[in-house]
């Protein structure tokens, strides 16, 4: 460990005091959570339908409760991620060296000072029964930031597993005046009555309702939230990837791989850039011998000519290796990238749900001609007579990007199969889900089309 340069012995021995930093943290949080529960809730967990307390005082609860937790469970995944990482990285490579047992004071391990397993033991289980305590009795939408209704935990849409019909994040936005919808799945059964006569009485009863104005204006502040939200969101998962990027290319993958692999790289690291470099000394020269013969500069001996072809040589040659260079930072900061957008995603599953109500609201919203246009004008970019082209500028482009040769049966191959199956998952969305949900969009998006 001695040969390892400075830097990353002082990175490893912080990271070594990670697991115990994590978990002071989350311990420091339990007790804030604790500390409110003695003081304002005879030591109760945190719920806001005890005691007589305002709006306002309501929503300092929230978001300090909001606070407190989001820092335990990130502190908590820290302590355990760190750990476990530690445990792999200490793991032995051999076997133990048997030691005599009139030795065994002689390499007697001893801890550090600073940690204690009772302790530590003891902060996990304080910090565990906060935990349980508002992971079993309270809602989620107590501990959200904003004040809206929000998904419960168990409501929460798991990777793969579709939503039932109930449990749609749309639901549960839905104001607690009944829609004429909720008067049609209600009433779905056969009636008496038009259902225009049962939409118009439950508009009547809405409007004559004295909690009716209270109920609106609690709507419209739960759509300005769920809007704020889910743009705010939509920042982060632009933002977050594109600094990611930028940040760790500067400040971590252009000095490791300058101090470890840039005299390693080869200066041209694939057959097109060698191409490239070599047509444009090609044109170099024929530029001089041009510029030479209609008198533009005077005629140049040989070993000028040769001075001159050498010095443009080294320069295209240290152009194309910073090319070389720069594509494979591209490779390790694009994994960085990655890494923070999923990480932004698991992070956010209930940013998540909140957007895709925002969605299911602002798609099937807009009217039935916008929606056909949206529709055309999707497949016409994706999908269309002219988007071969299109795809073929954006595989060159990420081919440029990451050093790679322009593969060119490749490129055909994929435009020749991804298209086709963009728009099949395209046509099976409209017949399957389009056609069902608003099937007078799908009439005018035909008509269009034709």
């Amino acid at each position: 460990m001695s040969n390892l340069p400075k830097f990353l012995i002082s990175a490893y021995k912080w990271y070594v005091k990670t697991p115990e930093r994590a978990l002071d943290a989350a311990y420091k949080a339990a007790q804030k959570i604790r500390e409110i529960e003695v003081k304002y809730f005879n030591g109760e967990a945190i719920d806001l339908k005890v005691g007589s307390y305002s709006n306002l005082e309501k929503k300092e609860f929230r978001k300090l409760l909001n606070k407190y937790l989001n820092t335990l469970r990130k502190r908590l995944t820290e302590f355990n991620i760190s750990r476990s990482t530690l445990e792999f990285l200490n793991q032995p490579t051999t076997t133990p060296i048997q030691i005599d047992s009139r030795d065994g004071e002689k390499y007697r391990y001893y801890p550090e000072a600073n940690y204690q397993f009772p302790e530590t033991l003891a902060k996990l289980k304080f910090i565990d029964e906060i935990l349980k305590k508002y992971d079993r009795s309270i809602d989620r939408s107590m501990i959200s930031a904003v004040d809206f209704p929000s998904l419960p935990s168990s409501k929460i849409p798991k990777e793969g597993r579709p939503l039932p019909p109930d449990s749609n994040p749309k639901n549960n936005f839905k104001p607690k005046i009944n829609t004429a919808s909720d008067v049609e799945s209600v009433l779905g059964q056969a009636s008496v009555l038009p259902r225009s006569i049962l939409r118009t009485i439950d508009r009547l009863k809405r409007e004559l309702d004295p909690k009716a104005e209270n109920e609106v204006v609690e709507e419209f502040r739960s759509q300005k939230n769920k809007t704020v939200i889910s743009l705010r969101f939509i920042l982060l998962l632009i933002l977050i990837p594109l600094l990611t990027h930028q940040v760790s290319k500067k400040f971590l993958v252009e000095p490791l791989y300058d101090r470890y692999l840039a005299e390693k790289t080869a200066i041209f690291i694939n057959t097109d850039f060698e191409e490239e470099a070599l047509m444009e000394l090609d044109r170099f020269e024929e530029h001089l011998k041009f510029e030479i013969l209609i008198g533009k500069i005077p005629k140049l001996s040989d070993d000028d000519m040769e001075n001159r072809l050498k010095e443009k040589a080294s320069e295209i040659a240290e152009e194309y290796h910073d090319r070389s260079d720069n594509s494979i930072k591209n490779i390790f900061a694009d994994l960085c990238s990655v890494g923070a957008f999923c990480f932004v995603l698991a992070s956010s599953r209930r940013e998540l749900a909140v957007l895709k109500s925002f969605m299911d609201d602002l798609i099937y919203g807009l009217s039935d001609s916008a929606k056909a246009f949206i529709i055309i004008l999707f497949t016409d970019i994706f999908v269309g007579f002219h988007s071969p082209h299109g795809w073929e500028v954006v595989l060159e482009g990420l081919s440029r990007h990451f050093g790679l040769p322009e593969n060119r049966e490749f490129i055909f191959l994929f435009i020749a199969t991804f298209p086709v199956i963009l728009d099949t998952v395209m046509k099976y969305w409209i017949f399957r889900y389009l056609n069902r949900i608003s099937p007078s969009a799908v009439a005018t998006y035909r008509n269009m089309n034709e």
